[in-house]
């Protein structure tokens, strides 16, 4: 530890290979996993992430080129897929780096194809099943397929969708699986599918054919998009600050912006540093939420600020000023998880992740 760090989040590169075991064992022999590490690894790091799974997938899934190039300019030669549409900018790029773009129609693919001189472009074509986001609709998508594949610089080498309700809508997802077999088989009877995400690896890992692509997200990170799973996965980050400030505040004093907390007795008040600004959302303001103190669960007072929170240690008589905070994270016993905090700050743990912000060290190991 550091004493230069005031809120820092360690990455325990280490857990990648134990929740993708994990997740291995819910697919058969042959399925490729790609390790989605989009929005700077949720917020885990981006390049640092891709160095320590690039021996350990078979493909790494961003969402745009400037994301795809950080990849590659740190010596990365994993094939990296691209999750969204992409802008004109964008083409150039993805065709000299030979980066997979995934298309929903056969213009984009003209697009592509002008620019391409040497081997066929490899890319991804998606099929709208119930997400509404990218992707044609089953009728919709036998034309734009023919297209597609009548153009020589360009070769299909996947079907893709995506799953909205996997981790919330068994049935609605069940069918949703059936439905795209049926309509891949419709445009390509022998092409690898992409469809099942960390919810749907989990319920439907069964579905999964030889040479399919899963796409692995929040579950590698150590989180489980469904509760039931989530002990046998291990966090892959902590976020920590320390306590800057111990005072004793009186009976009938008022926190914070806003005044919205008053102490109903006296009150051990440890001010931490760590807010909204570093990704501490404010909306864990007034809603239970805990920090973690020699072991403890400390309660946050009052409206979290941007550089700051206040929390009530009169359970824990010796903390003191440079004594480390948990946010995110295991002390002793305790332990506070990312799905703890969406739930009290009425968010995804996807969010809570990619709030982290930039000031925020991160320390590897």
């Amino acid at each position: 530890m550091n004493p230069s760090y005031r809120c820092w989040a360690e990455i325990d590169v280490g857990a990648f290979a134990s929740n993708l075991a994990q997740l291995k064992q819910r697919v058969s022999s042959g399925v490729q996993f790609a390790a989605v590490i989009k929005a700077d690894a949720y917020g885990h790091g981006l390049t640092a992430v891709a160095l320590a799974l690039k021996d350990q997938v078979d493909l790494l899934a961003v969402a745009n080129a400037a994301e795809a190039e950080d990849i590659r300019q740190a010596g990365v030669e994993t094939p990296i897929m691209i999750l969204g549409p992409a802008i004109s900018e964008e083409l150039p790029i993805i065709v000299r780096e030979r980066f997979i773009p995934t298309l929903s129609t056969a213009d984009e693919g003209r697009r592509f194809a002008e620019l391409v001189t040497g081997p066929a472009l490899d890319v991804h074509f998606v099929l709208d099943t119930g997400m509404g986001r990218i992707g044609l609709w089953n009728g919709e998508a036998v034309e734009e397929f023919r297209r597609l594949t009548q153009l020589p610089q360009i070769r299909v080498t996947a079907l893709s969708s995506h799953l909205p309700v996997a981790d919330e809508d068994r049935d609605y997802t069940s069918d949703q699986l059936n439905r795209f077999r049926r309509e891949a088989e419709q445009l390509s009877g022998t092409l690898p599918a992409t469809i099942l995400n960390s919810a749907g690896v989990l319920r439907f890992g069964h579905t999964a054919r030889v040479g399919d692509v899963v796409r692995t997200g929040l579950a590698l990170y150590g989180i489980s998009p469904l509760p039931e799973f989530q002990s046998v996965f291990r966090p892959v980050l902590s976020f920590k600050t320390r306590v800057v400030l111990v005072r004793i505040l009186r009976a009938g004093r008022t926190v914070s912006y806003g005044r919205t907390f008053t102490t109903s007795r006296e009150t051990k008040v440890a001010t931490i540093g760590a807010g909204y600004g570093d990704g501490y959302l404010r909306h864990l303001s007034n809603v239970g939420a805990d920090v973690l103190i020699q072991g403890r669960r400390c309660p946050v007072l009052g409206r979290i600020t941007m550089d700051q929170t206040l929390v009530d240690v009169s359970g824990s008589p010796d903390v003191s000023a440079g004594d480390e905070v948990m946010l995110i994270g295991r002390q002793g016993t305790e332990e506070i998880l990312a799905s703890e905090l969406a739930q009290k700050a009425g968010t995804i743990a996807w969010e809570i992740f990619t709030g982290i912000t930039k000031r925020v060290v991160r320390v590897y190991r």
